[in-house]
């Protein structure tokens, strides 16, 4: 079994170096002086729009082409910064996008070009857009006799730039229909007509893949090519006018073998009974992936190097192969169903001819829930695919979306899905408390705890209140972002108590002090002092209530400090039981950088320890060990440490 079919069920292998390939023909055939225009719509024909798109931009690419302007987004949020030009027309909807993500839009009729001025106008904005001209696809477009004076009225609209004018071929695989010529005259004369009212477009474009091949003298300043990037040729007579290189392959492996005897049904409606005993290899690809119920005893497989058929209904998830001519298959074994192995080959144009279709739609459709896999300079996994295959605008506040993205995921980590579902549930419950909660991130944490001795005693002496405590003084700081000017610092003396402050938006610190009984006294919990970048924020008040003891701080002096980020220093007293031989710490957010130290000289601790769990890249601190003084534990200010992490310090008396 290969690596990948160790990883996945079934998976796309896209080839960059066919890409680049396939690119350099391009190149050589239209030559410097012609700008090229890489087709990325559909998720870049099925094969990954941003690593395609980043391919593409490494190999020279002037523009990329998508279809709507989430595409256009999608790419933007992948981080790419090529100009990008919607090829259909464009909608009113799509204007505050196409402003935001800075896309280049195709205009067809005069209403959308008003709409989009007198947005540009209010915002202050200009930008380009390409004027689509229909010379016979019959689609979008402004109609030939119509575009001239569509062109003219669009020059006079304020802040937009008409920096290209296109049409599209509809036959353009066929160079012998005349179909071509007549759409080239009509577009010709437009560009002529143009000329002539004294307008001029820098980019002009109407040839997509079967025009590149088929009509040179079409290219004019920029051409479109789509099909012929991924290695297919847009129809039979263009593949001798260039050496392209398929980029998709579509794979997954055997999952079951069965010997059947002859008479044995296979599949729903028992649409295939083995004529002979037979073995049937079970492979986990259906037409939820894209393989469609129409090559159901169609369909072939290539495994081990040889062609096996398809036979039975495909189900949704599932499809059987029959390898008995295949003696050697194994469970386990690579399965190709697009693509090459060994000296076989199944193209999509061949698929596409038994599904009554064509090889564009093969190749959008197959394998669209599989994950691609990307190799470069023949590497499977050099590239790193996106999870943006199926996308979501920035703009999309649904937390039940969200929330199902990142459990989906952690699903996707573990084979055991109550074990993801409780990391969620508990990382959730401790980042947010309640959904609409902000996430907080901390950094430069310090905790410095210092354990004071009081006079000597011996223990069994220990019965009054003093001599039952430790007294412990701890200064808390840490940077993060300021929400409210004011806050509460809280004390809890059990776990319900503790949930609750956790509640509370307002509650900037929570304390746990066990075995506290009856409501908290001053020397059980005291805040000394609160200062925010170094402002000291005042102490209001102090009192007890239902979640424990809640200290109040701050006013409007921290004004200028909301909402952005701060330096909270907290400085606080109370005590710890004697009978207790540990101190814990907690993070409860993620936290960038720490320094934890625990002071005990003079206090007759023996033995003192730390034991520690830091989740995070760097899971194990630099600890520094100063025998019957301190321990301080650290990590470097560029490591996370995510919750629930944390140290407790133990001793012996």
């Amino acid at each position: 079994m290969t690596l990948q079919g160790q990883r996945y069920r079934s998976w796309v292998e896209i080839d960059l170096d066919g890409f680049r390939h396939n690119w350099r023909e391009i190149q050589r055939l239209v030559g410097p002086g012609v700008k090229v225009l890489q087709a990325v719509k559909a998720d870049a024909y099925g094969h990954g729009a941003i690593e395609i798109s980043r391919a593409a931009v490494k190999n020279g690419v002037y523009a990329l082409g998508v279809a709507n302007a989430d595409e256009g987004v999608q790419l933007r949020v992948g981080g790419i910064k090529a100009p990008i030009i919607i090829l259909s027309p464009s909608t009113k909807a799509e204007i505050d996008e196409i402003l935001k993500y800075e896309l280049i839009p195709s205009v067809s009729d005069m209403r959308f070009a008003v709409e989009l001025s007198s947005k540009l106008v209010e915002t202050g904005k200009r930008i380009p857009v390409h004027i689509e001209v229909d010379t016979g696809m019959g689609r979008g477009g402004a109609i030939a006799g119509d575009a001239i004076a569509l062109v003219k009225d669009i020059f006079e609209l304020p802040n937009m730039e008409v920096e290209g004018i296109f049409s599209h071929l509809s036959v353009s695989e066929a160079a012998d229909d005349p179909y071509n010529a007549r759409q080239w005259r009509l577009f010709s004369d437009i560009l002529t007509g143009l000329e002539k009212e004294g307008i001029s477009i820098p980019l002009r474009h109407i040839s997509n893949s079967g025009g590149l091949l088929d009509f040179p003298a079409f290219n004019l300043d920029m051409v479109r090519p789509g099909i012929m990037t991924y290695g297919v040729y847009p129809g039979p007579a263009t593949t001798t006018k260039a050496n392209l290189i398929p980029v998709m392959t579509f794979k997954t492996t055997v999952l079951i073998l069965k010997d059947f005897p002859a008479g044995y049904s296979i599949g729903y409606g028992r649409t295939y009974v083995t004529e002979r005993p037979s073995r049937i290899a079970t492979i986990p690809v259906g037409y939820g992936d894209g393989y469609g119920v129409v090559l159901s005893n169609r369909g072939e497989a290539l495994i081990r190097g040889k062609r096996a058929p398809i036979v039975g209904r495909i189900s949704m998830d599932m499809c059987t192969v029959d390898v008995t001519d295949v003696p050697d298959c194994e469970i386990g074994d690579e399965v190709v169903l697009l693509g090459r192995q060994g000296g076989e080959y199944i193209s999509a144009g061949e698929i596409a001819e038994k599904a009554g279709t064509i090889s564009y739609e093969i190749l959008c459709a197959l394998g669209k829930r599989a994950p691609r896999v990307f190799v470069d300079k023949g590497k499977p996994d050099a590239v790193e695919p996106k999870l943006r295959r199926i996308f979501i605008p920035g703009e999309e506040k649904s937390i039940a979306r969200i929330d199902g993205m990142i459990r989906g995921c952690l699903q996707a980590r573990t084979t055991d899905p109550q074990f993801a579902d409780a990391i969620y549930y508990e990382m959730f419950e401790t980042l947010f408390g309640r959904e609409n909660r902000q996430l907080e991130l901390r950094m430069g944490f310090r905790y410095d705890i210092k354990i004071l001795a009081r006079r000597a005693r011996t223990i069994s002496e220990d019965t009054g209140r003093d001599g039952k405590y430790f007294k412990v003084t701890t200064h808390i700081e840490y940077i993060k972002t300021l929400r409210d000017t004011l806050f509460i610092i809280g004390c809890a003396r059990n776990n319900k108590q503790l949930s609750a402050l956790f509640e509370e938006e307002k509650c900037e610190y929570r304390w746990l002090l066990n075995g506290t009984d009856g409501p908290f006294r001053e020397d059980d919990f005291r805040v000394t002092r609160v200062r925010v970048d170094g402002i000291d924020a005042p102490i209001k008040s102090a009192r007890n209530t239902e979640r424990g003891y809640e200290v109040l701080c701050g006013g409007n002096r921290l004004e200028a400090s909301l909402n952005r980020q701060v330096r909270i220093e907290i400085d606080i007293e109370t005590k710890h039981d004697r009978k207790n031989r540990m101190f814990p710490v907690y993070l409860a957010y993620p936290t960038r950088g720490l320094n934890i130290s625990f002071r005990y000289e003079g206090t007759g601790l023996r033995n003192v320890r730390e034991v520690s769990f830091f989740a995070g890249r760097r899971p194990y601190p630099e600890v520094k060990v100063d025998e019957g003084r301190s321990i301080v534990l650290k990590i470097d200010d560029d490591e996370w440490v995510f919750p629930n992490s944390g140290v407790t310090f133990v001793w012996d008396l």
